[in-house]
């Protein structure tokens, strides 16, 4: 962590169910103890409303955002005199990842249309240039978040195979359009570049405000086939980094295992340093809940040279599909980004599950992360388990790495 980190004030309110009263006066409550909402937004403003649709799915699955955040948010940027729009880009799921159809699975549309809420463009992007701090200068952001004036995001507290939560800095994963997404998993396999990937393209669109949904959250197998989990919170603040740091605080979970946090106080988002964070509202104390299943150790890298590279079958995690639970379906073999594929049918077709070739698998996790049936989870070799202090040395390593290379920049 930088000594020199800002403050940053995060709002933390307790919220028991998604009864529309409650939330929107839990998000309220919020926004008014960070400034309020003209601190952020201003009458006439196009405002885009970012929430976290992964897939389209029943809202009481913990995937996405709940419709009484995303209807609390649109209500009060309206009665603000602000033109609202909303979407995401969902993973490929059907093969498409078309935004509107998972939207109204999500039970957002109705909610949008309910109030005179428009759908953005999600499906093309615009090639654009980030001028920040960050490492990666070009990416491809949707068409409908270039065009709106601002971004207010709203992502989902869940556990995430690759970066152990995904929160506020991870939802502008959703700014990238369709099979932009894979592509970049692809580019960058290293799950410490990827994330300063992540922390440049939140760089870039820089929402002004972030409301995150912890009133159910999900914890085990994040981000889509894991189990609902109430904490019972609403989260309100305009720095991304210090949210995911205290939502870490919530579930239990030490922010140093979250890869991403680093990046993004690198690139200028905020801190994660409990002792610049200001906690406004309820006690979080009384929130924490201390057995969320999470995994809680730092990703590794992947060796990319020399006799480990070898043997990184032995030591690095990696999806495995459980038979029994598997449909079937193919989706995990078109969400995988690499070519050749690192998992394809067998010689007789569809009959039997996919199978892997670790050789070439980036542990990407995004044939884990949407997988319908929940049949692919993140295993760990013998011997990895045995080795558990690589995954933090993996980390330490990689971020002492990036700093010197930004220092002879």
């Amino acid at each position: 962590m930088t000594s020199n980190a800002r403050r940053a004030m995060v709002a933390i309110v307790k919220c028991n169910s998604y009864e529309p009263g409650e939330v929107i006066a839990a998000v309220r409550r919020g926004v008014d103890l960070v400034g309020g909402m003209s601190e952020f937004v201003k009458s006439g403003e196009t405002i885009l409303v970012k929430p976290n649709v992964l897939v389209g799915v029943s809202p009481q699955k913990c995937v996405t955002t709940h419709p009484s955040v995303f209807s609390a948010m649109c209500v009060c940027l309206k009665e603000c005199g602000c033109s609202v729009t909303y979407g995401d880009s969902p993973a490929l799921y059907d093969g498409w990842g078309r935004c509107e159809p998972a939207l109204r699975k999500a039970g957002l549309a109705v909610v949008a249309e309910e109030l005179g809420v428009s759908c953005a463009d999600f499906t093309t992007g615009v090639r654009v240039e980030n001028t920040g701090r960050g490492s990666h200068r070009l990416f491809v952001i949707a068409r409908g978040v270039c065009a709106a004036d601002g971004v207010v995001s709203l992502p989902k507290l869940k556990t995430h195979g690759l970066t152990r939560m995904t929160g506020a800095l991870k939802n502008q994963y959703g700014c990238v359009p369709g099979t932009h997404k894979g592509q970049y998993h692809a580019r960058v396999p290293n799950v410490h570049d990827f994330s300063r990937l992540l922390a440049d393209i939140t760089a870039y669109v820089k929402p002004r405000l972030y409301v995150m949904d912890a009133v159910m959250a999900m914890e085990g197998n994040g981000p889509m086939n894991g189990s609902p989990r109430k904490v019972g919170a609403v989260l309100v603040s305009a720095d991304p980094v210090a949210m995911d740091a205290v939502a870490c605080r919530l579930i239990n979970l030490d922010p140093r295992y979250v890869p991403v946090l680093q990046p993004g106080e690198d690139a200028g988002l905020g801190t994660w340093d409990a002792g610049t964070i200001d906690l406004l509202g309820d006690d979080i104390g009384e929130l924490v809940v201390r057995d969320f299943k999470v995994t809680r150790s730092a990703p590794e890298s992947l060796p990319e040279h020399g006799v480990t590279r070898l043997i990184r079958n032995t030591i690095v995690t990696k999806p495995v599909i459980s038979p029994p639970a598997c449909t079937r379906c193919g989706a995990c073999i078109r969400a995988c980004p690499v070519q050749p594929k690192a998992l394809a049918w067998g010689t007789d077709g569809n009959k039997h599950p996919p199978r892997y070739k670790y050789e070439r698998c980036i542990r990407c996790f995004c044939c884990h992360e949407i997988c319908p049936s929940g049949a692919i989870s993140i295993a760990t070799p013998l011997l990895g388990r045995l080795l558990p202090f690589l995954s933090y040395f993996s980390l330490v390593f990689s971020n002492m790495r990036a700093r010197k290379a930004k220092g002879r920049n």
